[in-house]
């Protein structure tokens, strides 16, 4: 074309997690087999079911013709009183209605985050990354994520003495993104490790973006801090939504919370601009909103809570102990959100290999792994091809580690005893298979 009409960070969207689902999808097809769908984090689909009270209430907001209209821009203003007071309660944190924001789901407000920052304000974000958050900030930037390294040496805690250097020498950093619970590693990072993440914020002048889908899904023992609890002076994002919690994906509905933006007339010009930007769109979905404080204010809504939560502790509980004995790996059972990731402690190469006995599948996958490819990529595929289970190289997740991230999610026991079995059987042959 006459002028170039590309996008300088188009070559940065990268999302594994869902790019694998045509491969998978061809694998059914040739093998004539189900496929395990552990590469992505939708309760719904591996048989969580919402409560028949929390039903009653969605099905009693349809019946009500202002649940099909516009909402304000801002979101619904008894949805956010009702989130501001209960902020208030129950953390002690001051936040005014007009400081949440409504978005279409919480990939719309990563968009924005990122989107609406100048060209050259980074924002440096842990790795393993979640590919929403690192391919939209590269995308803005036009250059690759700026990350700090998550330690699975140490149950994937944030390496905090890297994360200040590269604040201290990359001047174009401009804000720090925090996952707390963490995906993909299922890490909870206790309340320290956020106070020093916040003091490294507030000694550079940095703004905070905290992604807190999880923050209420927390097992093992483990409290998880809410950022607005440490955050003190220092201007900040968390991004929250029901998606998980509900769980209702398909309702598309999170929400920022703003903190301390008077304090900073640019963040408060930056989040003007956000909210300026969501303007064009006019609203948010409004159905979700409405049901907000009915289901969460609901007396059903702890108790079921903890329900949940015991469910996913037992899954992690029973992952570690099934991939127990394999000491080329690292597994650190997670204690919140519903991910666990393996790291292989062993090299991988391109000889190792699993059998697959479907002649088209194998045709297929030898076709695709033919060229140079991260070997943990290779496992997946060949994982894929061999027992029919999608999990997500952990490469794909702007990381040097060589491992893959699956979820907690299946709700059938025999079957995620099928599936977990089926993979640490896997990856003893495929560690193996170089040998022979």
């Amino acid at each position: 074309m006459r002028t170039n009409i590309v996008h300088i960070g188009a070559g940065e969207l990268q999302y594994e997690i869902r790019q694998i689902v045509e491969i998978g999808h061809n694998v059914m097809r040739l093998s004539g087999k189900p496929i395990a769908w552990e590469n992505i984090g939708d309760p719904v689909q591996k048989g969580e079911k919402l409560p028949d009270w929390m039903k009653d209430i969605i099905a009693q907001a349809v019946r009500d013709d202002s649940t099909y209209a516009y909402s304000p821009t801002r979101g619904l203003l008894e949805t956010r009183e009702f989130l501001a007071e209960r902020l208030n309660r129950e953390k002690g944190v001051k936040i005014h209605p007009d400081d949440i924001i409504f978005f279409n789901g919480l990939g719309d407000a990563v968009n924005k985050v990122y989107g609406m920052l100048r060209r050259e304000a980074r924002v440096i974000g842990p790795t393993p990354a979640y590919s929403t958050h690192s391919s939209a900030e590269a995308a803005h930037a036009g250059y690759p994520p700026i990350t700090y390294r998550l330690d699975p040496a140490r149950g994937w805690m944030p390496d905090l003495e890297e994360l200040r250097n590269k604040v201290k020498y990359n001047e174009s950093i401009a804000g720090i993104m925090i996952i707390n619970p963490d995906n993909p590693t299922g890490a909870v990072f206790p309340r320290d490790v956020l106070e020093e993440m916040v003091e490294i914020a507030r000694q550079y002048d940095l703004f905070l973006v905290g992604d807190e889908i999880y923050v209420n899904m927390v097992f093992n023992g483990k409290k998880c801090t809410n950022l607005s609890e440490v955050i003190r002076e220092v201007p900040g994002i968390s991004l929250k939504g029901i998606s998980k919690e509900f769980p209702w994906p398909g309702g598309r509905c999170g929400w920022m919370e703003v903190y301390n933006q008077a304090s900073n007339p640019m963040f408060q010009k930056y989040v003007k601009s956000v909210l300026d930007a969501k303007m064009l769109e006019v609203c948010s979905t409004t159905l979700p909103q409405v049901v907000i404080p009915r289901i969460m204010g609901n007396p059903e809504y702890v108790n079921w809570q903890k329900q949940r939560n015991a469910f996913f502790e037992k899954r992690s509980k029973r992952i570690a102990e099934i991939l127990s004995g394999i000491p080329e790996i690292i597994v650190n059972p997670p204690d919140g959100a519903f991910y666990v990731s393996i790291v292989f402690k062993k090299e991988l190469n391109n000889r190792m290999k699993l059998n697959i006995p479907n002649a088209a599948v194998r045709e297929y996958i030898d076709g695709i792994c033919s060229g140079n490819m991260e070997p943990d990529r290779r496992f997946v595929y060949h994982l894929l091809a061999s027992r029919n289970i999608c999990v997500v190289p952990l490469t794909s997740f702007v990381c040097t580690l060589q491992g893959f991230r699956c979820t907690l999610l299946e709700r059938d026991d025999a079957k995620f005893e099928e599936i977990y079995h089926g993979v640490r059987d896997a990856i003893l042959e495929f560690l193996n298979s170089a040998s022979l």
